[in-house]
Formats: C-alpha cells, sequence, structure tokens
C-alpha cells in the first residue's frame, strides 16, 4: 500500500511536469507568433513593399516591361521565402541547419546585411519543437542585427559535437550594454533565455558598445 501511494503520488508528480511543461511550450509558442507577427509585418512593409512600389513607379514611367518582370517576379520570390520560414508545418520537414541556412540567403540576396553560415560536425536530428524553439530565438537574434545593430556582418556557426549542439551567431553591429536590464533589448534578451530554458538549452549572450553582440545557445542531446 505504501509502494502503490508513492507510486501514484509520482505519476501525479510526473503528470503536472508535463502538464506545466505543455502550458510553458503554449505560452512560448504565442510570444514567439506575436515576435514573428511584428518581424512579418516589417518585411512586407520594407522589403516587398517596396519590391511593389518600384514595379509601380517602372509601369509609370513605362519602363522596359522585363525590368517590370523581374522585379515582380524577385517580390513573388521573397514573399514565398517568407512564406516558408513562417510556417510552423513547413519548418517541421526541413533541418534546423537547412532553416537557418535559407534565412542566411535570403539576407544576402536582399541586400540586408553579408550574413554567412557555417556547420561543423555530423549533423544529429533533434526534437522537432527543440528545433522550432532554436530557429525563433535565431530569427529573433537576426531581426535584432538587421533593425536594430545597424552591423554589417553576420556569422553563424552550427556545431554538431559529440555530445552536445553549439550554436554561435555573432554580429559586427554597435552593441549595447549587456548589464543593464533597464532596457527593452534586455527584456528582449531575457525571452530568449527563457525560451532556451524551456528546452534545456543554455544561453549566453555578450556585447558591449562598439564591439558587436554575440549569441552562443548550447544543447546537450
Amino acid at each position: 500500500m505504501i509502494f502503490q501511494k508513492r507510486k501514484n503520488t509520482l505519476v501525479l508528480k510526473q503528470k503536472e511536469i508535463e502538464k506545466h511543461f505543455e502550458q510553458e511550450i503554449a505560452k512560448t509558442q504565442i510570444e514567439i507568433r506575436e515576435e514573428t507577427f511584428r518581424n512579418i509585418s516589417w518585411e512586407l512593409h520594407d522589403n516587398i513593399g517596396q519590391l511593389l512600389t518600384l514595379a509601380k513607379i517602372q509601369l509609370q514611367n513605362a519602363a522596359d516591361i522585363e525590368d517590370v518582370k523581374a522585379t515582380l517576379n524577385k517580390g513573388l520570390t521573397e514573399l514565398r521565402s517568407l512564406s516558408r520560414l513562417i510556417n510552423p508545418e513547413a519548418l517541421k520537414s526541413m533541418k534546423l541547419t537547412e532553416a537557418i541556412t535559407q534565412e542566411i540567403e535570403r539576407f544576402n540576396r536582399l541586400n540586408f546585411i553579408e550574413a554567412s553560415i557555417q556547420v561543423k560536425g555530423e549533423e544529429k536530428r533533434i526534437d522537432e519543437k527543440t528545433e522550432i524553439v532554436f530557429f525563433r530565438i535565431m530569427q529573433e537574434f537576426f531581426s535584432n542585427t538587421i533593425k536594430h545593430a545597424k552591423a554589417s556582418h553576420l556569422d553563424v556557426i552550427v556545431d554538431y559535437k559529440h555530445d552536445e549542439l553549439v550554436i554561435v551567431a555573432k554580429d559586427n553591429g554597435q552593441g549595447f550594454d549587456a548589464e543593464n536590464k533597464n532596457k527593452i533589448v534586455g527584456i528582449g534578451l531575457e525571452n530568449i533565455k527563457n525560451r532556451a530554458e524551456l528546452v534545456n538549452a543554455e544561453v549566453s549572450i555578450f556585447s558591449k558598445p562598439d564591439q558587436g553582440t554575440q549569441l552562443t545557445i548550447t544543447y546537450k542531446y
């Protein structure tokens, strides 16, 4: 009877832990969705909107129809690319490195920033929820780099070590005082850390004024 009582207590505790985890995952997904919506709004206005405006000007100025076609095709390409990278179902079918690479290629294609990615070690597929959380964290870092850091270079290293995954993203932007928790950027970085902790990963962020910012994610398999 004592054994059964302890067993029942452990089962209930495990269920409570699982329920809490699912609630935190749902909460994180909502936060990520809100951040994603803000990024989509910015992308549509500053990127795709400008391409369509350019096409309109080209038509008004009776430009070469081939130039208009090229501009519209570029707009459609970027719209499809953006659509894939915000669609959870599409992300499930991608490897983490594939999704990050598509973002990097998009930044270079649009001249947002000079970006690169390096993959080290033998790639391992981890839990898809964990991969999506990592990708959304990277997207948030990329967004901050492009919109606020005034950086010209962004470098990403995805290192599949023997017992852990290490992701490093570094820009050469203006940086900030990482110790100042009162700034909005500090709140954003705390959100990144909280999301990483949810999937049992560790995050470290190094930044100083005029020395850029580096994000490091460490995840034990």
